[in-house]
């Protein structure tokens, strides 16, 4: 009993700080992404790829989650982008108040875009909200598509996945349609757009959700 009562106070207490996220973000005028993913599938450079096709049209803040190491991030901002990085020290997620913190080294009025890179896993970032205005998964095919079962607490909480590498789909003899109705026995609501950060097929689909969703927010 004492346990739960520990991780509710913590849960309500980031909560609490990513609805003052949130706050600031829309009073910015900034649209959010909390991009979330296995370590390996390729979220980095799909980041890459989109700071490569949307500035200078957009300004695009990064903040950068990771373990260790500042490589994420230093690839990002070699592409134009605001870049905050963020260690954890082991820690397996981002939360608000990590978030609140690198806001506050960002000019957010300055930026129209937001993207948080969280730190690669199915599991621990899931929980902890961030005050983004949409949850974005990225799924490799290399992981295979039992994915979603697997992890489902993951894919409910996403609106959109991403399912990367599709290059290597003749090499693996798998089929997308394996990886739809994995993720659509999960979350039916989740919309679901094939792409290859390598050869950038697919990914237009990806900037072209990202134009309607922040022409949405506005």
């Amino acid at each position: 009993m004492i346990k739960v009562r520990l991780m509710q106070k913590v849960m309500e207490s980031n909560d609490a700080v990513a609805a003052e996220n949130a706050r600031k973000l829309r009073d910015a005028a900034v649209f959010s992404v909390d991009m979330m993913s296995a370590p390996g599938s390729g979220k980095t450079t799909i980041l890459e790829r989109t700071l490569d096709a949307l500035i200078p049209a957009l300004t695009i803040g990064v903040i950068q989650g990771d373990v260790d190491t500042t490589r994420d991030a230093e690839r990002v901002q070699a592409r134009g982008a605001q870049t905050v990085q963020i260690n954890t020290g082991g820690a397996c997620h981002l939360d608000a108040p990590a978030v609140a913190g690198a806001l506050e080294d960002l000019d957010l009025d300055a930026l129209d875009l937001l993207v948080i890179e969280n730190v690669g896993n199915l599991i621990c970032p899931t929980g902890f909200a961030l005050g983004a205005h949409e949850r974005v998964m990225v799924l490799s095919v290399t992981e295979g598509a039992d994915k979603p079962e697997k992890y489902p607490a993951m894919f409910r909480s996403c609106s959109l996945a991403l399912v990367n590498k599709t290059d290597l789909l003749p090499v693996l003899g798998l089929d997308l349609e394996a990886f739809a109705e994995e993720i659509a026995r999960v979350n039916p609501d989740m919309q679901i757009l094939p792409v290859s950060a390598l050869t950038g097929e697919g990914m237009e689909d990806w900037y072209q959700w990202l134009r309607d969703r922040m022409a949405e927010g506005q």
